[in-house]
């Protein structure tokens, strides 16, 4: 087998290979008891700032590729069937240099292995490399997954074997090479051929083609996993949020303005208007886990926050002017009059996200849990119901604008919408905005131009937006592991941990619609250190 050389990226194996340049990781640490990752343990974790999924992914599979290369050994990338962990394939006849290899630099660093039996029904947990018992069954393995547990510097990760590089032991047949066991493409791929380079996002759904080469590099593989599959998603997806600074005096003013009332400087320090900066964690919660997405657009007020870089490729902030079609419905405090603009942003992709900074994405997630591969979005209805009857005056501002959705879609397409959304980040298609929009013009322009919220609204992007996509055939209903979570509880610190302990939703919304000022100071508290264990690792857009 040929390879073709690919980027140099320097990582600890660079100490396994006697690289002069040493080790980025410091020495084994313990990490705190709710960053140990089921299936492992914590004797062999390695510190490395910076930490991410898709940083301890490609680290691992470097490490391997230069113990690989360090002997002389062929191998080429293979789309296997994880999105975590990669992939690479040997010969057969390359085995025992490939276990000698690995064994010796598993043995200067401690990792973890285990052994992969195509047949068995559930898989083998990995071991410390340093227990015999992880090398038992090696010489006949269809493949061994090697890994180096890491964490950040304040002990709150670890990125565990799910983010391993196995190594796949293929054996001739004829002129063919063949798989050990299935993946996405192919059982065979011929051995005469050459390596070539394949996009990082044919190797997982957690990366696309605006992954930065730095994070995801293209890799070698061979010329039959080159094809694009029905199950693949190459479309761009971006994630637009709406923030404003209370604190900030001269929003303030322009509010107090627009309602007819007399400005106090003092109200500056209102409690109810603090900034608990969720934003600066929903967007470290994107570089984390949805490296997928392309352009991050803050919609603002002509604020930007205090922590934001802004001359950094990927994020903009966008003025409300910008996008607003009609220049007298601003200053606005709607965030519905908001929200129906936001398919206005120049360069919005037509698949995008909606965020409220209140949300976060929980885990590392693939573009699959929002879209699917022809391009629908997926809308995730609650387990409430939308009141009936017309609206009244008991409705709150929510349930008036759904029963107006309702209304609206009813004569339009004869079907009546009965759940409203749960708080899970909006997918949506930029054209079904525009479409609806233009379907429904009297009733978007009385939105836009409700500077505070009215019973006349409609909740265009986190209901009526996606119903109109699901009724015109772009959009349809599924499921997520998430948590919704209201800040004025009790027991805000316990459903905190285990939120934190678990880390096993896909998302989740920390919501605060009825905390008083009195309740804010002890919840602040409690959420500063939530999120930043959660999110411990700063996003490239902070300053």
């Amino acid at each position: 087998m040929t390879i073709t050389p690919e980027p140099t990226v320097r990582h600890f194996a660079d100490a396994m290979t006697g690289s002069s340049q040493g080790p980025v990781v410091t020495s084994p640490e313990r990490p705190q008891r709710q960053a140990e990752p089921s299936g492992g343990t914590a004797d062999d974790v390695y510190v490395e700032p910076g930490l991410t999924p898709l940083g301890a992914r490609e680290a691992n599979r470097f490490a391997v590729a230069d113990l690989l290369r360090s002997v002389g050994v062929s191998f080429f990338a293979v789309r296997g069937t994880s999105d975590h962990g990669t992939v690479l394939a040997v010969a057969e006849g390359d085995r025992e240099a490939v276990l000698g290899v690995l064994f010796r630099g598993m043995g200067q660093y401690p990792g973890h292995l285990s052994v992969i039996d195509a047949q068995a029904v559930v898989p083998a947990g990995p071991l410390s490399s340093r227990n015999p018992k992880a090398w038992r069954g090696v010489r006949t393995a269809a493949a061994v997954q090697v890994s180096w547990y890491r964490t950040d510097a304040g002990r709150h990760l670890v990125m565990g074997h799910e983010y391993g590089c196995a190594v796949e032991f293929w054996n001739w047949r004829g002129t063919h090479l063949v798989a050990p066991r299935a993946n996405r493409v192919t059982w065979a791929v011929s051995g005469e051929g050459r390596n070539v380079l394949g996009a990082a996002r044919l190797f997982s759904r957690f990366v696309s083609d605006h992954t930065s080469q730095h994070e995801a590099p293209s890799l070698p593989t061979r010329p039959e996993f080159l094809v694009s599959c029905a199950e693949d998603i190459a479309f761009p997806v971006d994630a637009a949020y709406t923030w404003v600074d209370g604190n900030d005096p001269a929003w303030q003013e322009r509010k107090a303005a627009a309602k007819g009332e007399v400005y106090h400087a003092e109200s500056a320090s209102d409690a109810r208007f603090i900034s608990r900066d969720e934003l600066r964690y929903s967007v470290r919660s994107l570089h984390m886990f949805a490296p997928w997405i392309r352009n991050v657009y803050i919609v603002t007020d002509d604020q930007v926050p205090a922590w934001l870089r802004e001359d950094v490729p990927g994020v903009r902030v966008v003025s409300h002017r910008e996008i607003f079609r009609n220049a007298s419905d601003l200053p606005t405090f709607n965030s519905h009059s908001i929200e129906s603009q936001l398919h206005h942003i120049e360069g919005l992709s037509e698949h995008f996200l909606y965020f409220n900074d209140d949300m976060f994405i929980g885990r590392p997630v693939t573009p699959h849990a929002f879209f699917t591969p022809s391009g629908k979005a997926r809308y995730f209805p609650s387990r409430n119901r939308i009141p009936q009857g017309p609206v009244v005056d008991t409705d709150t501002p929510v349930d008036a604008a759904c029963k107006n959705n309702r209304m609206l879609l009813r004569e339009r397409f004869g079907r009546v919408i009965t759940q409203p959304m749960e708080h899970i980040p909006y997918a949506l298609r930029r054209s079904a905005m525009e479409e609806a929009e233009r379907d429904f013009p009297q009733a978007w322009a009385r939105t836009a131009a409700s500077r505070f919220r009215a019973m006349t609204d409609l909740s265009t992007t986190s209901s009526f937006g996606l119903y109109y996509a699901a009724l015109t055939g772009r959009a349809q209903p599924a499921t997520m592991p998430f948590t919704y979570l209201q800040l004025a509880v009790p027991d805000l610190a316990d459903r905190l941990q285990r939120l934190l302990d678990g880390r096993n939703q896909d998302s989740f919304c920390l919501n605060d619609a009825f905390s008083t000022p009195e309740d804010i100071e002890a919840q602040q508290e409690l959420l500063d250190g939530f999120l930043n264990a959660y999110f411990p690792v700063p996003s490239p857009y902070e300053r």
